[in-house]
This record gives C-alpha cells, sequence and structure tokens, in this order.
C-alpha cells in the first residue's frame, strides 16, 4: 500500500534563514571559526525515529565552545539552527555559552524526549557539573531558544521531567515555544524551570498539561503572551524580588499562580504584577501568603493586578486557606486589586483590597490592553529579500573601517524595500551610521556594530547610531544586534531615536547596548581593572557619553528586551574580574509628543542616572531594571562628565553638606512629565565603591542615599511594585523622601506596591474608574501672578515651606514658583532671601502685611535683582486666576509655641524639628493609641516620669529626660516635621525619622 504524506502550506514555506548564505564570523574568536552551524550538517535526522541526541550536542559544542569549567565569553557565539522535524533526544541537550537555539517559524520542529530519557530537562541551560551551577547564573547573558515544541510525553507522567532548565540574565530570551506535558493524574512534568538568576524574558509560549507549567525563581523577570492549558498548577513563584505577567490566559487548571512559598516568618516571594490578563475555569486564580502583620518580611507577598478576566473562579484570591477575594461562576473583570505597602502623603500604609486601575492614556492601548508586539523573524519573506552587509563589502573583522559600506547597503537595501542582514561579526565605524525611515534591520547571534576615532571622542557629543533625522517620519524595524564602543569614547551616544512613528510604531527587539567588557573593546581588565584604592580617574575608560537618546521630535516607538550595559566585570575574563568603565547617561526619553513603550529593559552603571524621563509623556515602562555604578561615589557624580542643562542631567549641587554616598547615580528620575506608568521597577545599588557590605538584605541598606527621583510639573506618574536594594531613600520628590527602605523591607529588596502621587501633587493624580482611558491634550499654560507682601508667623506659617533645586543659595523667584508647582501647589511664597515655601491655602491668620511692601525688601540670593521677602514676610505669588483662600488651622499645631499646661504654673513647650533613627533619640516608647495627638503624647509621658516627649510619624510617642544617640536639631528645620497626627489632623506629628520634641516646665535653653 502507498503511503500518502499531506504536507501543509507552511512546511512548504521554506524559512528564509535556513537558505540565506551563511558567512558570520567571530571577529575576535579562533581562527576560522564557524557562527552558524546546522544540526542536519552534523548527522541530526529529524526523522521521529533516529536519536538525535549526540549530533545535536555534536553542532553545539563544534569550535571549542564555553561549556563545562569555563565562566563566560563572547568570542566563540554560535547559532544552532534546527529544520522542520520532530528530533528524538534520550538525554538533555546542553546549551553553551552565547548561543542561540533557533528552529523554522513556519514548522515548529519538535525535540521529543524518549520513554527512558535521562537529564534536567530537554534542554538544560546552565548544567550543574557539581552541587554549583556551571555558570554564575546572574551572568549568563546573550542567548535565545525560539521556535520549538517540547515534547515530554513520552516520559511517564508520575516520573519527574523538565521541559527547559533555564537559570538566565538579562538580554536573553525564549519566543515562540510551546511544551507538551502529560496531562494524567499525578503528573510530575514541569515546563519551565528557572531557579536563580538576574532577568530574562518570555514571550509567545504554551503549556499543555504537566503538573507545572512555569516553575519559576529570579531576581526579576517580564513575561508576555503565555498561554496554560490543563496544567495542574500553571505558575509556581518559587521565589523573586519583582515580577511582571502580561498577557497571561490561564484555561482548565486547578490553580492558576502560586505564590505562597515559604513561611510566616520567612516569605520566599517579593512582588508580582499581573495585568491584561485571564483566567479561566480555574478554581483558584492566585495563592498568596500575605498576612500582616503575621507576614514577614514586612512586604513580602506585594501583589497588584490590573484589568484581569475571570471566567468561572470561584475564588480570585487565597491567601494562608482563607478567601481574601471571591471570585466567579460567571465572568468578571478586576478592574484593579493590590496587597502591600502604599504611599500616602501621610506616611506608608499597609492595604489589601480594590485600587484605582491606572489611568490609561489612548495612544498606548489597543483593544483595552496596553500595545505590544512580538519580534518579527519575517517568516513569510523569501531570502531574496535580505541584503547582507557582508556580501555588500563590509568586512565585520573589528578591525576594518565598515562606516561607508554599512552606510551604502542600509541605504540600497531600505530604498529597495529589502531587509539588511548583519552577519555575524563586529562592524567597526569611524562616523555615524544613519538608519533611515522604512528601514528593517536584524542581526545574527547579536552583530556588533563598534564606534572607533576621534570622531566619537570630542566636548561635541555625536551619535553612533542615528535613527532619523529631527523631524523626519516613518517606521524602523530592529532586531538581534548590540551597539558597542572601542576605547575612549566620551562622546559617544550610542543610539540617537529621532524618528516619529504614527500608525504601527517602529521597533526595538532584543538590540543592547554594551560599554567595555569584551573581546576587542579596549575597555578590558589591562586598561581598566578596578583600583577602589585610588581616586585618579582614568580617562582612557571613559567608554561612552550616553548610551540611548530618545529626542524631542520621537515618537511611537515599542521597545522589548534591551539591556543597556556599561561592563562592571569583563567576560572574557576567566574571573570575571570587575573593572572601573565611565559612562555618563543611561537612557534619556525627552520627546514631547511621547508615546513609548518599555516592555522588559534594564539599564546598568551610568554615571549620573540609568532612567530619565524628561519633558515628556505617555510611555508605559515594565518591568525595568537597574545597577548604579560599582564604584561609586569614588569619584563622585557628576565626575567624569560635566552636567549639560539642555539635558536635564542633574547637577548633584543639593548633595552639598550631605555624606558622600549622596552623591551617586540615580536609577530613574523624572522630571516635568505626564502619564508615566512603571509596572514593576527594580533599582538595586549593591556596593559602595567596590565593598558589599551596605546593601545586607533586610538589615542595614546605605550604598546610596537616594535612587528614584521627582522633578518639576508632574501628572499621572504611577509606579507598582517598587524595588529598591541599597537606598536609604526608596523615591524623593524635589529632594524630599518619600519612602524610607527602613519602612518598606521585603524578602531582600524593599518593596512599594503601590506609589501615586497624591491629589494635589503635580498637575493632578490618577483618576478614578475602571479600565479607564483618556486623549491626550495640550496642557493648560498659566502664568504666576504677584499677590504682594504678605505676614508669616514662625509660630504658624502662612505656608510650608520646601527645599529647592540647587539649595537655597540659588533662591529665585522662578525657582520657587517652579518647585511650588511641581509639587501640585498654586501658593508660592519667597521669604529672608532663600526660603521656599508652597501651599492652597493661607493658614495661622496670616494675611497681607499691614505695613504693605516695607518688609519684603531683601534680595534672593540666587538673583538680587529679585525681592525673596523679609523677616517674617513673604513675597505671595498665584498660579493663575485663583483666589486666596484662608485656611482653618489654628495655634494648636505641633508648630505653636507652647500647648498643655499640667501641672500648677509648669507648661509644656516646642523645641523644634529633631533628627530620630533606629537607635531612637528618646529612649523610652509608648504604645501606639487609635488616635494620637500631641496633648495624648504629653499625658503619657508627664505620667511616667518623663520631661521630654516627641511624636513621630503620625501615630508614635517617644519619652526621656534627656537625648540620646546623638538626637539633635534637624538640619533642615522644621521640613520634615509634617505628618499630620491620625487624632487631630490640624497637629502635626513629626516624619519620617523625625521628632516633633516637647520639653516640660523649661520654656528656654536647650531641651
Amino acid at each position: 500500500m502507498k503511503l500518502i504524506h499531506f504536507v501543509s502550506k507552511r512546511q512548504l514555506t521554506p524559512y528564509w534563514y535556513e537558505t540565506i548564505t551563511h558567512q558570520g564570523i567571530s571577529a575576535f574568536g579562533p581562527s576560522g571559526y564557524e557562527v552558524f552551524r546546522n544540526v542536519k550538517d552534523y548527522g541530526a535526522k529529524g526523522d521521529g525515529f533516529t536519536d538525535d541526541t549526540a549530533a545535536i550536542n555534536a553542532a553545539i559544542n563544534a569550535g571549542g565552545r564555553c561549556g563545562g569549567g569555563c565562566a563566560s565569553t563572547t568570542t566563540t557565539p554560535a547559532v544552532v539552527y534546527f529544520p522542520s522535524g520532530t528530533y528524538l533526544i534520550s538525554s538533555s541537550i546542553i546549551d553553551q555559552y552565547y548561543t542561540q537555539l533557533i528552529g523554522n517559524p513556519n514548522d515548529l520542529p519538535t525535540l521529543k524526549a524518549t520513554a527512558e530519557f535521562s537529564g534536567f530537562g530537554l534542554v538544560d541551560g546552565d548544567k550543574y557539573y557539581s552541587a554549583n551551577l556551571n555558570w554564575v547564573s546572574t551572568n549568563v547573558f546573550c542567548r535565545q531558544i525560539r521556535n520549538f515544541i517540547f515534547d515530554l510525553t513520552n516520559i511517564l507522567g508520575t516520573t519527574s521531567a523538565t521541559g527547559i532548565h533555564w537559570p538566565t540574565a538579562q538580554a536573553t530570551s525564549l519566543q515562540n515555544v510551546v511544551f507538551q506535558m502529560s496531562a494524567e493524574v499525578g503528573t510530575k512534568h514541569v515546563g519551565l524551570f528557572c531557579e536563580s538568576g538576574s532577568g530574562g524574558f518570555l514571550t509567545d509560549v504554551t503549556f499543555n498539561g504537566g503538573n507545572i507549567g512555569a516553575d519559576v525563581g529570579n531576581q526579576q523577570f517580564t513575561m508576555r503572551n503565555l498561554t496554560f492549558n490543563n496544567c495542574v498548577t500553571a505558575i509556581f513563584q518559587i521565589w523573586n524580588w519583582g515580577w511582571v505577567y502580561q498577557g497571561i490566559s490561564i484555561n482548565n487548571c486547578q490553580k492558576g499562580i502560586d505564590m505562597s512559598t515559604g513561611n510566616a516568618t520567612g516569605k520566599s516571594v517579593g512582588s508580582m504584577i499581573l495585568i491584561d490578563s485571564s483566567i479561566t475555569d480555574t478554581p483558584v486564580g492566585i495563592i498568596t501568603a500575605y498576612d500582616p502583620p503575621v507576614t514577614g518580611p514586612p512586604t513580602a507577598g506585594s501583589l497588584i493586578i490590573e484589568n484581569v478576566e475571570l471566567s468561572n473562579v470561584p475564588t480570585a484570591i487565597e491567601s494562608n486557606g482563607d478567601t481574601v477575594l471571591a471570585g466567579t461562576t460567571g465572568t468578571t473583570t478586576i478592574a484593579a486589586w493590590g496587597e502591600g505597602h502604599e504611599y500616602t502623603p501621610a506616611g506608608i500604609k499597609t492595604f489589601q483590597g480594590s485600587i484605582m486601575p491606572n489611568t490609561r492614556p489612548s495612544s498606548l492601548v489597543s483593544g483595552g490592553k496596553y500595545y505590544v508586539r512580538s519580534k518579527p523573524q519575517y517568516n513569510n519573506l523569501p531570502a531574496s529579500s535580505f541584503s547582507s552587509v557582508r556580501s555588500a563589502g563590509a568586512a565585520g573583522d573589528g578591525k576594518t573601517d565598515d562606516s561607508a559600506a554599512l552606510q551604502k547597503v542600509i541605504n540600497s537595501a531600505t530604498a529597495a524595500g529589502k531587509v539588511v542582514f548583519f552577519d555575524a561579526g563586529t562592524y567597526l565605524v569611524t562616523s555615524t551610521l544613519l538608519i533611515p525611515a522604512g528601514a528593517k534591520l536584524v542581526g545574527e547571534s547579536y552583530s556588533v556594530i563598534m564606534s572607533s576615532g576621534s570622531f566619537f571622542n570630542t566636548n561635541t557629543p555625536q551619535p553612533v547610531v542615528r535613527v532619523g533625522t529631527s523631524g523626519s517620519t516613518g517606521q524602523v524595524e530592529w532586531s538581534d544586534m548590540i551597539v558597542a564602543t572601542h576605547g575612549n569614547q566620551a562622546g559617544a551616544i550610542l543610539i540617537e531615536w529621532n524618528l516619529a512613528t504614527s500608525g504601527t510604531p517602529s521597533g526595538m527587539w532584543d538590540v543592547h547596548t554594551r560599554i567595555g567588557g569584551f573581546a576587542g573593546s579596549d575597555l578590558q581588565l589591562a586598561q581598566c581593572e578596578k583600583n577602589p584604592e585610588s581616586t585618579t580617574i582614568n580617562n582612557a575608560c571613559i567608554g561612552g557619553f550616553m548610551s540611548m537618546h530618545i529626542t524631542a521630535s520621537a515618537t511611537g516607538l515599542y521597545m522589548e528586551n534591551n539591556w543597556l550595559w556599561t561592563a562592571d566585570h569583563d567576560i572574557d575574563d576567566p574571573a570575571n574580574t570587575q573593572l572601573t568603565i565611565y559612562n555618563g547617561r543611561g537612557l534619556l526619553i525627552d520627546s514631547t509628543v511621547g508615546t513609548f513603550w518599555l516592555v522588559g529593559t534594564a539599564v546598568e552603571h551610568h554615571t549620573l542616572y540609568q532612567y530619565q524621563l524628561a519633558n515628556t509623556k505617555n510611555v508605559y515602562m515594565g518591568f525595568i531594571q537597574t545597577e548604579t555604578r560599582y564604584y561609586q561615589p569614588n569619584p563622585q557624580a557628576p565626575a567624569p562628565f560635566t552636567p549639560q542643562t539642555s539635558l536635564n542631567d542633574p547637577t548633584f549641587s543639593n548633595c552639598a553638606g550631605q555624606t558622600s554616598n549622596c552623591y551617586d547615580a540615580w536609577g530613574l528620575r523624572i522630571v516635568n512629565s505626564e502619564n508615566v506608568l512603571v509596572y514593576g521597577a527594580g533599582h538595586y545599588s549593591f556596593v559602595n565603591n567596590y565593598a558589599a557590605t551596605c546593601s545586607v538584605g533586610g538589615g542595614s541598606e546605605n550604598c546610596q542615599l537616594n535612587m528614584v527621583d521627582l522633578e518639576g510639573a508632574l501628572s499621572n506618574i504611577n509606579i507598582y511594585c517598587l524595588n529598591t536594594l541599597g537606598a536609604v531613600n526608596m523615591i524623593s520628590e524635589a529632594g524630599k523622601s518619600l519612602a524610607l527602605y527602613s519602612d518598606n523591607v521585603n524578602v531582600f529588596t524593599d518593596d512599594l506596591a503601590l506609589f501615586r502621587l497624591a491629589s494635589g501633587s503635580g498637575l493632578s493624580g490618577s483618576a478614578p474608574g475602571p479600565a479607564t482611558t483618556t486623549s491626550a491634550s495640550p496642557s493648560v499654560s498659566l502664568s504666576w501672578k504677584s499677590l504682594g507682601c504678605y505676614t508669616d508667623n514662625d509660630g504658624g506659617r502662612a505656608i510650608k515651606g520646601y527645599p529647592v533645586p540647587g539649595g537655597a543659595k540659588a533662591m529665585t523667584v522662578e525657582l520657587c514658583q517652579s518647585t511650588c508647582s511641581g509639587l501640585g501647589y498654586v501658593l508660592a511664597g519667597l521669604e529672608y532671601a532663600d526660603e521656599c515655601y508652597c501651599g492652597n491655602s493661607i493658614n495661622y491668620n496670616n494675611g497681607p502685611a499691614p505695613d504693605g511692601n516695607v518688609k519684603c525688601n531683601m534680595p534672593c540670593d540666587g538673583n538680587p535683582n529679585e525681592t525673596c521677602g523679609g523677616p517674617s514676610r513673604l513675597d505671595l505669588y498665584s498660579l493663575g486666576t485663583v483666589s486666596v483662600p484662608t485656611g482653618t488651622q489654628t495655634s494648636t499645631s505641633a508648630a505653636a509655641s507652647a500647648s498643655v499646661t499640667d501641672t500648677g504654673d509648669k507648661t509644656w513647650f516646642f523645641r523644634g524639628c529633631y533628627t530620630d533613627s533606629a537607635a531612637r533619640t528618646l529612649t523610652h516608647g509608648n504604645p501606639v493609641p487609635d488616635a494620637m495627638t500631641v496633648e495624648l503624647c504629653q499625658s503619657m509621658c508627664y505620667e511616667g516620669g518623663y520631661i521630654l516627649a516627641g511624636i513621630e510619624y503620625t501615630d508614635q510617642c517617644y519619652c526621656d529626660n534627656s537625648l540620646h544617640n546623638g538626637g539633635t536639631l534637624a538640619p533642615e528645620g522644621n521640613l520634615y516635621c509634617d505628618m499630620p497626627c491620625t487624632g487631630n489632623s490640624s497637629q502635626t506629628c513629626g516624619g519620617n525619622n523625625r521628632l516633633d520634641l516637647y520639653s516640660y516646665g523649661f520654656g528656654n535653653g536647650t531641651a
């Protein structure tokens, strides 16, 4: 009988990458080294009957790869290609460092385990040759697996089996993968197992059957467009610091996401975000172990969900066996819900329940969800639609100047509607490479464009790659490449994006920047080894000016799985020795039009900041991850760079008089921007001048003073699950700390599950309503109007004082006005030459000065041509046409000079705002009542026999007869004693590590 084979249309479509001429090289690798290898050239059959294990491993290992005993390398990259077929394997395929496993996307090849399969994963991504992983999982960079089916169904369901073992770090991904597992009762199959690492990205992955679809733990991860069908547990979260699941579909599983690992005092999961997802026919949607105050650490198990559809999910969220959010046997959508710590103007609060969803700008949304787009593989195009840069004359050897050859082929291919194919190699350029609108570029094994020469080492910064020119429109698609520098390139902007795109956004997938730490960079161990004992700056190791700049004219860019890295260690050194390399700025977005998506991005080790958003709007970010510089503060920022006003660079001038760890790079800065929506952030500072004793998770964290900075006029700024490590202040606004790490301790980092600017901060807060979208509209320009000279009583301030950028010596009328409007206030007042006050009403019976402007006569410290009030006098301004309302506060405020009379002629006197610490200025604490007032604390201290009473953090009362542990008057005065008392909001009860201090019976002198 003749067998008839039916071939699908997809099987008949060849994949261009299989048929194109392969001529990629490793510029700094062994002579004659071949990057591309087809498994069938090494004897694999793919017929479903032959054991192909040895042939596949031979293809992976050819050429002397980095495997067992090798720390890491960039010199032996490989692409291992699998044509369509079924590849039977009896033991693990052992991945090697810097490897891409790629199958035919038109007809996914299947890796199918035999019934007797042995090994840890059909693909073992980091083999245990001993008790430890072969590679340090936080250093496993630059690898991919895409376009495969992993079939475990030959293995008995009750036998443990794993699809992929994947400890991994930055610049790695899984895409377009299917796991087929046993669905029989008692199945022990696991699709994906990841036990450690420092980042990664997954997209377009399907899990069918199995005990656990994804069994995962890592510092942080972004997983998008995952589908789980008929798993016992779809996702088991082993541990993490932060995680984003976006576009997840869970169907007919027994459990959706289980993040309850650990015990009551030692939770393992830090935080998780689930957005734009669905759970169907699953008894329990999410299992947590969050149970404050029993939960330890305090913020462990933080959770935010937004826009999640439920269909026949009786229990939406379960914690410790109890239902904390009921589901439905019908259908419903959870607009937003969360648990953890929440920032409020009155301090940090614990919450568990429904929250307002973020207001999503319509430009970021498609079909009611955030816009997403997977990396194009151009699988429907023939090889003739691609122009090879090596065929066009580029050498890619890391030595030849390829500038002209590359520009010529990019221009000609784009004009002809072809895709530019960068064969594997390192392409040296000595002038800017322009990518015009309409271009499509795709690399091979992370092809490198590397700048070199004097053009990029001047005081006039120049882009290495420029995408579009200012004002140009159109679309560009760019994937699988690296932009780097060679030697001293102090003026190099690695990527400058100018293009304005409407309609389908432009995209940048798996495109990274890398400064130093790799062979051929001349920024390695021999040139830039760390030297924490020296204060001398090695100018030869200034590797860049900025990693990426999205300019004022740009709009409509989708970024996915991008890593902007200034090397902290030498990848090609067997010991991975640490380096000191300088690169000024990370990612700057100062587009005035906005509309950007940053999905699974990371920026590390830049001098001034990692991410900065200035004068922009409509930005989605999630998950974002940063590390600050290992050498900081030696030298102190901004050295060795000079701040540029035109780029809104931070100057660090506010650090004058503060500890040296104030002069450290920012993880994230948001300046004069609106509609910035951050879904998961990890900002880490592990070391101080290479010493790691300052980042003890759950212990002392003081590697640097500040981490996230908010400045200027802000609107709709929302951060879900903000994680920091090693920073005293997690987030600050206009120089004022809004959240301390010590109040938000998590499993290793510190977590603030919900941060939103309060109503009145910035231009506006986040508006309520389910799945709300807004259309972008131009902001209204308001002007300041002088109201004249007003009184201001030291015992009861008319409005509240705030610091300004640059400090008191920089004070001008405009600077104070800008500070107040940025904080959301409509009144700005200047006093005594260098003081700025803000508010929305005049308090304590203050008003227009009875003597007119006579005493508002002191010149401003920052501009002597302007007046900045006088003693107890404010030069007052209002924003727009607002009137000046009178507040209701009276002299019962903690700022009043005296309050309660307890016995005879003795009274309590206010002594000012004092510093406090964990060691305590006043050592006798009292139980916290439901409603703290100044009088209540004074009474408790008096009854205990104490003459000093201090109130802190809205509801804490401390007593003593003397000051201890260095407590003293706060250097900034009463500024940070600004939190209202829980029992009387017209009084203030200290602040974060600040005491409103009172003494009994002593009206003068020192307490």
